[in-house]
C-alpha cells in the first residue's frame, strides 16, 4: 500500500471491488453488482495490482480468472469485509450477486434444483458448480463458492458445516434379473450377476458388502461409470446389480423398474452436509439452506 494509506483502510472500496470481481469471475458482472461503470472496476483492479506489485487476475475470453495470489487474498478478505458490510450498512448493489453453490451432480439434479426453483422464480440468482466433494470444498476455502452440499465433512472449524440429511444405500437390480427380495440374501446368490460400480475400487459396493453381509467384496466390477444416474439406468436395463442411494431411485423403486434385493433394517448411510464459506451468514445463503432442508424433510 502507499505511505499515505499504510493501514490499508483507505483502500476498502478497492478491496470490495476486488472481492466482487473474484466472486463473479467477470468485470462486467462485478460492475453490475456494485452499480459502477465497467471502466471504473477495471481501473480499481489495475490500481490494486499495481499496489500489490503482481497480477490478481488473468484475463481470458469469458472473463477473469484469479491468480493463486488473488485466491489467497479473497479467502482472507471475504469474512472481514462481509462482516464490515453488515456493521456499517454497505450500499445496496444494483443487482444482487449470484449465490455460488457446489454439489454432486446427482444430488443437485434430484434434490437441489427442485428445492431451489421457487427462489429462482422469485428473482434469486444462483450459479451451480458440480464436482466431487474435496475439490468443491477447496473452492469454498479460497472463496470461489459460497455454499457446498458435501458428502465429506471438512476437518477443523475453518468451514462451518451442518448435517443436512442421511442418505441410505440399497442393493438393487431390475426384476428381469430374477432375484427374490430377501433379508436373508447371501453374497453367493449374486455370484453370476455383473456388478455395476461407481469407481474401479468399488467404494460403495465394498461398503455395502462389509456393512450388510459382513464379508469383503473380492469381485471385479463389470461396469464402471462415475455417475450414479448412469448406474441406475444400467440397472434398469438389466445390466446387473448395484448399490445406490435410495433418494436417487425413488421413482424407479415406486414403479417397479428396480427392486431392493437385500432388505435390511440397518442400511449403510452417508451424511450429507451443508458447508458454507467463513464469515457472516448472509440472507441468501440462509435462504438456500432453509429450502434444502425443507426438501429433504419432505415439505
Amino acid at each position: 500500500m502507499s505511505n499515505r494509506n499504510s493501514d490499508g483502510l483507505g483502500d476498502i472500496a478497492l478491496w470490495r471491488t476486488f472481492l466482487a470481481a473474484h466472486r463473479s469471475g467477470s468485470v462486467s458482472a462485478a460492475a453490475r453488482t456494485l452499480g459502477l461503470a465497467q471502466s471504473s472496476v477495471t481501473a480499481q483492479l489495475q490500481a490494486l495490482e499495481r499496489s500489490m506489485g503482481e497480477p490478481l487476475f488473468v484475463r481470458h475470453a469469458r472473463g477473469i480468472r484469479p491468480t493463486p495470489r488473488g485466491d489467497d487474498l479473497a479467502a482472507r478478505l471475504s469474512g472481514p469485509l462481509d462482516a464490515l458490510a453488515l456493521v456499517v450498512g454497505a450500499p445496496e448493489p444494483a443487482e444482487s450477486p449470484a449465490v455460488r453453490i457446489g454439489g454432486a451432480a446427482e444430488f443437485v439434479e434430484r434434490v437441489a434444483m427442485p428445492a431451489l426453483a421457487p427462489l429462482i422464480d422469485a428473482g434469486r440468482r444462483i450459479a451451480v458448480t458440480e464436482g466431487v466433494a474435496d475439490e468443491l470444498l477447496e473452492q469454498l476455502r479460497v472463496g470461489s463458492l459460497d455454499l457446498v452440499i458435501s458428502a465429506v465433512r471438512p476437518k477443523g472449524r475453518a468451514l462451518p458445516a451442518a448435517a443436512l440429511v442421511d442418505e441410505e444405500f440399497v442393493l438393487v437390480a431390475a426384476p428381469s434379473r430374477g432375484l427374490t427380495p430377501s433379508a436373508e440374501l447371501a453374497p453367493a446368490a449374486l455370484e453370476g450377476i455383473p456388478l455395476l460400480a461407481y469407481a474401479h475400487d468399488v467404494p460403495i459396493l465394498r461398503r455395502f458388502w462389509r456393512h450388510v453381509f459382513g464379508v469383503r467384496l473380492e469381485r471385479e466390477p463389470a461396469l464402471i461409470v462415475p455417475d450414479l444416474r448412469a448406474l441406475a439406468a444400467a440397472a434398469v436395463a438389466g445390466a446387473g446389480v448395484t448399490v445406490l442411494p435410495a433418494y436417487l431411485i425413488a421413482d424407479e423403486l415406486a414403479d417397479g423398474r428396480l427392486v431392493v434385493v437385500c432388505e435390511t433394517d440397518d442400511p449403510p448411510i452417508n451424511t450429507i452436509h451443508v458447508v458454507r464459506r467463513p464469515g457472516p451468514l448472509t440472507d441468501a445463503v440462509a435462504e438456500i439452506d432453509r429450502m434444502l432442508r425443507l426438501a429433504v424433510a419432505g415439505g
